[in-house]
């Protein structure tokens, strides 16, 4: 049964101040790779992400946001699309969905036809044939997509070893004065972001940017300064570094991704083996310097909002692609179902909606976490917003058209392979006006959200171009259900009566998915009743607003 929601629509000084403003507002879409909710703003308090925690206090934070795929191109195509891998059919970083699935009205796409100037930095969709060799130029982009002079460097030997060598490895902090080409992807890329922004505030057209971020992508290649920031003493195992009691093989990948780089290839890693608990430390130690190094670069473009007297006319939003496993349940990487690997930090930004319009220059003042006057803390102008409704990724089409005052997609009928405008997610604008409203009255959103993700096998292996299996999982406010069933890859079809196995975690005595019950003789009227839920699907799920 789909949700009810209450919901008061008396606002007054709210987000139709944005829609209906002389200048219609800009959009700066951020977007972060592999990253997980370790930031300051998420309760992450021995993380240094100064810059990220200022917009999350400007902004509506979202405590409990889901992928639906958690691997780079699916994830991507399906926020910008806002449909879901089942309509994209993209479940690989090989193919490109105009030509598998349909040509559909990308998000950027549609505000490119709604007269903005549209331009793609770094990594928005995921590049090569994923997106037609042209990261879908010209669909969705004004212009050719940008991508940093020294992103040819990816996969080469940049990383010093301790003989001196270098080497392509995992852990990869460098000095910039010896890098090749003298910098890195995410400053360049921020640098022409930086002068786009320059650009648009002289000619006055409304811009939609999308800037993507590499790090904390592997390889960890960051300025080894940022190291220092995270003392080995202060870096912890994660709470439950082993193969979890009864999951089954389907749902384990042997994380080939990190296996590939020197320095993790060299310990010989079986499929069910882990790293070694002072290799962990090494690369969460990395992972959060690299986390602190995208802080600044994101820090940087949000001071050119200011610079440039944009930042008062500019949504913005900030979300990972998907998570990241550090060792948690002895995975590493994401392409699992997981929690961990599923959720990401997702924060909007309206201007003078989630935070009250300041004079020019004083919006976004950049944090320095590497100089002497950092302090770890910054003053926030305003409390946060955060919501604990459960919401997606495939929400953010909907979301960011409304709160532009573009047309806002309706909800895609069951075959929607020929219409190129709809989606397969909801607005979370009753959201943000429930929270920044005196009278706002929501009571209750999704009670489900849904992401999945192939398998070739039934026992562990890496990528493969034949996915027989598919993992559907469902997360709900107490559990998370999971069912491995039978996937027809060439015509795109599920076969829910032949199920390989199942996942059932009960949040209330295991918060971090440690123990599979879904086969417990004392869980099976609960089993059942969720089974029910996953195969209704997310339909049965989108929320319904009364007014």
């Amino acid at each position: 049964m789909a949700v009810v929601l209450f919901l008061l629509y008396a606002v007054s000084a709210t987000l139709s101040h944005v829609v209906l403003a002389a200048t219609r507002p800009n959009v700066l879409f951020l977007v972060v790779d592999d990253l997980r909710p370790k930031l300051g703003c998420y309760g992450e308090t021995n993380m240094v992400t100064p810059n990220i925690d200022q917009l999350a206090a400007k902004s509506v934070r979202f405590e409990r946001a889901y992928v639906q795929q958690a691997v780079c191109s699916p994830s991507r195509t399906s926020f910008l699309t806002g449909r879901r891998p089942d309509t994209t059919r993209i479940f690989d970083l090989v193919h490109y969905f105009r030509k598998v699935a349909g040509n559909y009205t990308t998000l950027p796409q549609h505000f490119k036809n709604n007269g903005y100037v549209t331009q793609s930095v770094g990594k928005i969709f995921h590049p090569g044939s994923a997106s037609g060799g042209t990261d879908d130029y010209p669909y969705s982009w004004t212009y050719p997509a940008y991508h940093a002079p020294t992103v040819k460097y990816t996969g080469k030997k940049i990383c010093p070893g301790p003989d001196g060598k270098l080497t392509h490895s995992a852990v990869c902090p460098v000095d910039l004065k010896t890098v090749p080409g003298g910098s890195l992807p995410d400053i360049q890329n921020t640098d022409f972001t930086i002068d786009f922004l320059k650009n648009r505030s002289m000619d006055h057209k409304p811009f939609f940017v999308g800037m993507g971020y590499h790090r904390p992508h592997l390889p960890f290649a960051y300025p080894k300064e940022y190291l220092d920031l995270y003392p080995m003493s202060n870096i912890r195992l994660p709470p439950n570094p082993y193969y979890p009691p009864w999951l089954p093989e389907v749902a384990w990948v042997p994380y080939g991704e990190l296996k590939s780089y020197d320095d993790v290839n060299a310990m010989n890693i079986s499929t069910f083996g882990i790293v070694s608990p002072e290799y962990t430390l090494k690369l969460r130690q990395s992972y959060s310097a690299a986390a602190s190094y995208t802080d600044a670069q994101v820090g940087r473009v949000l001071q050119a909002l200011d610079q440039y007297g944009l930042a008062d006319n500019t949504i913005i939003t900030f979300h990972g692609d998907h998570g990241w496993q550090l060792g948690d349940h002895g995975e590493w990487c994401k392409h699992t179902n997981f929690d961990i690997a599923t959720r990401i930090p997702m924060l909007v930004h309206v201007p003078g909606v989630t935070a009250n319009k300041v004079r020019r220059g004083k919006m976004y003042p950049f944090h320095d976490a590497l100089g002497e006057q950092f302090q770890s803390k910054p003053n926030s102008q305003q409390s946060e917003l955060v919501s604990d409704s459960l919401v997606e990724a495939v929400d953010l089409y909907a979301t960011i058209s409304e709160l532009a005052g573009v047309d806002i997609p309706s909800t895609c009928p069951d075959n929607s392979l020929d219409v190129a405008f709809c989606t397969e997610g909801a607005s979370l604008v009753p959201i943000i006006k429930n929270l920044t409203s005196s009278t706002g009255s929501l009571t209750s959103w999704k009670p489900a959200v849904f992401s999945q993700y192939p398998r070739a096998k039934v026992v562990p292996t890496n990528e493969a171009p034949d996915t027989p299996i598919m993992g559907y999982t469902m997360r709900t406010d107490g559990h998370r259900y999971t069912e491995w069933i039978a996937y027809n890859h060439t015509t795109f079809t599920a076969d829910w009566s032949k199920v390989y196995a199942r996942e059932l975690y009960i949040y209330s005595n295991d918060p971090d998915e440690d123990v599979n019950v879904a086969e417990v003789p004392a869980f099976q009227d609960l089993a059942t009743s969720l089974s029910q839920q996953l195969r209704a699907g997310w339909r049965k799920a989108l929320p319904t607003l009364t007014k």
